[in-house]
């Protein structure tokens, strides 16, 4: 929804899906560290061989939308929270919005959709366990809500100027707000002032569902519409206040 409403403004280029430039630069930097021909030139010429690193990085991310005249680009991917210093060391003026949903909503939309499509497993494989242990899953490390929830947890760590480089939003906030909160996120992101219209939205392309199973879905509307709230187990939504409890306080003071 948030790549949806930044595309409204005029001055944003965005394509909408999912992006691998993030994973693609961290590839590099895999690579190359691993590189017998480049490991041999930093005792001698640290400095130049790894000025020619940062030269072809920075390269590569302006590379990726070459042909774009928009003011701003979006790309879209979780990973560049966890990446955002690598990433502010080859484009320091680079922002990052964020948007985060209350943790049980995001496992209930998650178990519904499951209930959709029960008879197809999650590309992990987590079908086969009961609710709770689903739920629990989900919030492993590893997983699709445990691991970005790993680099929300380190904000707090990030040097303050990198910490200014970021901007929260809650999702609760845009679907009540929508007008508003687009309208603040323009004007940090220095463009030019523009109020979206919530009942006529532009829709763009459509990214693949299938790619997960169908388990995480991608839906775009014409409109801003209000999801339906999902009934949480009590166990469950316990459970997830009580290990996430530093994610409510931060984001949600007002629930616990």
């Amino acid at each position: 929804m948030l790549c949806q409403l930044l595309a409204q403004h005029p001055e944003i280029h965005c394509e909408g899906h999912s992006s691998p430039l993030c994973n693609t630069l961290l590839g590099i930097r895999r690579m190359i560290s691993d590189d017998q021909f480049y490991l041999s030139q930093l005792d001698n010429s640290f400095d130049t061989s790894y000025a020619h690193l940062a030269s072809a990085m920075q390269g590569f991310l302006r590379g990726w939308n070459h042909d774009c005249q928009k003011k701003a680009v979006v790309d879209k991917n979780r990973a560049w929270l966890h990446a955002i210093e690598l990433l502010l060391h080859i484009e320091p003026e680079a922002k990052l919005v964020v948007c985060i949903r209350e943790l049980g909503q995001i496992y209930g939309s998650i178990e519904a959709q499951h209930q959709r499509t029960i008879l197809v497993d999650f590309i992990d494989h987590l079908a086969d366990f009961d609710r709770f242990g689903r739920a629990d899953m989900l919030f492993a490390k590893d997983k699709i809500i445990g691991a970005p929830m790993i680099s929300l947890h380190a904000v707090p760590d990030l040097p303050k100027d990198v910490q200014e480089r970021l901007y929260f939003v809650r999702f609760e906030d845009m679907i009540e707000q929508p007008a508003a909160c687009m309208s603040h996120i323009y004007a940090w992101l220095g463009l030019s002032p523009f109020e979206i219209n919530p009942e006529q939205l532009e829709k763009g392309i459509q990214e693949s569902d299938s790619h997960y199973h169908m388990k995480y879905t991608h839906k775009q509307s014409e409109r801003v519409v209000k999801p339906k709230l999902h009934d949480i187990p009590p166990r469950i939504q316990a459970q997830i206040e009580s290990a996430c409890s530093w994610f409510y306080q931060q984001y949600y003071p007002g629930k616990r």
